[in-house]
């Protein structure tokens, strides 16, 4: 029901599978409606849980008391196309709002490889894509409107509370509801993708000029095998090769999901197999060049059920990194059925953001669903830890709150403006207390 009023006993799962619970639910139309749920809330001594999409692998949108979504929250849209600012509802999906823009000749400057989450879930967990030159999806907003804790409304901008936009872009919904979300975006353009095969090592050697040399960069390998997957974006003037439907529905459809969905049921029924699947799997995609819309490039569908962790870590450190993963994945008494994804960032200013102050490499590691995965994750998590690494926000991870404040400079800065905006913790969870403290 809307506004205030909750129905009870809800159950709610994420789109793995791995995080589930019940609790009442509340769907607002209006702001007004947010601000009365947030003061019901309080005035009981209870919390509140805003979400999204339910792509967070953590129990970040898990809620132990009331459940908000978003999804009927209409705030309104509002384009500036000549200052290429957009301003939409907290509850728009990636894949909405990029239609949006490109309906007005604009577009994100970049984006992450799925398009499901809404946009207040996409920032608020520091969600990324790839590109030396860009920070995560929370860079591009210029201004937010927030309901805090205590019901108030805000609107925050580098004019207006510029301290609670710096915590609120990147804020795992600890600081209030964000109800809406303006956006600085670019004029639509094309990207020409080179998507290709080749060995480890040498990618590796020739790491910093194709980090360099490209606008978009990221590669997979897979493990048991020294081969790798490289996939580079560029910015061009003219949508001149697009991708064959056939090309597209066989690769990204038939191959990549489909295929694949069956060897990994099969991995995981015969684990012996798995070193040989991803052998097969490392050679089936290859090599192809075509171009098309930004967003349909950055995007690709994930049909396949997986968990994940990544870790962001200062980028001089990737090749250790990767080093010390290979033993891991040959060490384990299971067998990895998931290739491992590195992309690359730029430094940002964002308190609570993976990239807060250093051009970061983020590595992240995948496991099929029914398979064992804890000790991989933490045995890579060590490592990643101890080269200074800050786990993605939505993704698996076993820090809490004393291990991860050292990791970030603004730690206390944020901790201020939640006790300043959320006093009483309305948005609090065991898993917010565990990560970001009491």
């Amino acid at each position: 029901m809307a506004g205030g009023t909750a129905t009870s006993s809800v159950p709610w799962s994420n789109w793995a599978g791995n995080q589930r619970g019940t609790s009442t639910i509340l769907r607002p139309g209006t702001t007004a409606e947010v601000v009365e749920a947030v003061r019901v809330a309080r005035a009981a001594g209870g919390r509140i849980r805003a979400v999204g999409s339910g792509h967070s692998f953590t129990p970040v949108a898990l809620a132990d008391d009331r459940r908000m979504e978003l999804a009927a929250l209409d705030t309104g849209v509002r384009v500036d196309r000549e200052g290429r600012l957009v301003t939409v509802p907290a509850g728009m999906t990636l894949r909405a709002l990029n239609d949006l823009l490109a309906r007005h000749g604009l577009a994100l400057p970049n984006l992450g490889d799925i398009d499901a989450q809404t946009v207040a879930g996409a920032i608020s967990t520091g969600t990324h894509g790839t590109g030396a030159g860009y920070g995560c999806l929370a860079t591009f907003v210029e201004a937010l409107t927030l309901v805090t804790g205590t019901g108030e409304v805000l609107r925050c901008s580098a004019e207006e509370h510029p301290d609670v936009l710096a915590a609120a872009r990147v804020s795992l919904g600890a600081l209030g509801v964000v109800v809406e979300v303006t956006l600085r975006c670019v004029d639509a353009f094309v990207l020409h993708a080179h998507e290709r095969p080749a060995p480890l090592d040498d990618v590796l050697a020739a790491l910093p000029d194709l980090v360099a040399g490209h606008d978009h960069v990221e590669f997979y390998w897979f493990p048991y095998t020294t081969r790798v997957q490289v996939k580079t974006n560029d910015r061009v003037a003219a949508d001149d090769r697009p991708l064959p439907r056939w090309r597209g529905w066989l690769d990204d459809e038939f191959l990549s999901n489909t295929v694949f969905a069956g060897a990994c049921r099969v991995g995981r029924a015969v684990p012996a197999l798995a070193p040989t699947i991803s052998a097969i799997s490392a050679r089936a995609l290859t090599e192809r060049r075509y171009t098309g819309r930004s967003d349909r490039v950055f995007c690709t569908p994930r049909r396949v059920r997986f968990v994940e962790m990544e870790y962001g870590m200062p980028r001089e450190a990737l090749g250790e990194a990767l080093g010390a993963l290979r033993r891991i994945v040959a060490e384990l008494p299971f067998k990895v059925l998931f290739p491992v994804e590195i992309r690359f960032t730029a430094a940002d200013d964002i308190w609570l953001s993976h990239g807060y102050g250093r051009d970061s490499a983020y590595v992240a590691i995948h496991q099929y669903v029914g398979m064992p995965y804890e000790p991989y994750f933490t045995a890579f998590e060590r490592v990643a830890a101890g080269l200074g690494g800050r786990p993605h926000w939505g993704k698996l991870h076993w820090r809490d709150a004393a291990s991860l404040a050292p990791a970030y400079p603004r730690w206390a800065d944020f901790r201020a403006v939640r006790d300043r905006l959320d006093p009483d913790r309305v948005f609090t969870s065991p898993h917010l207390t565990r990560v970001l403290g009491d």
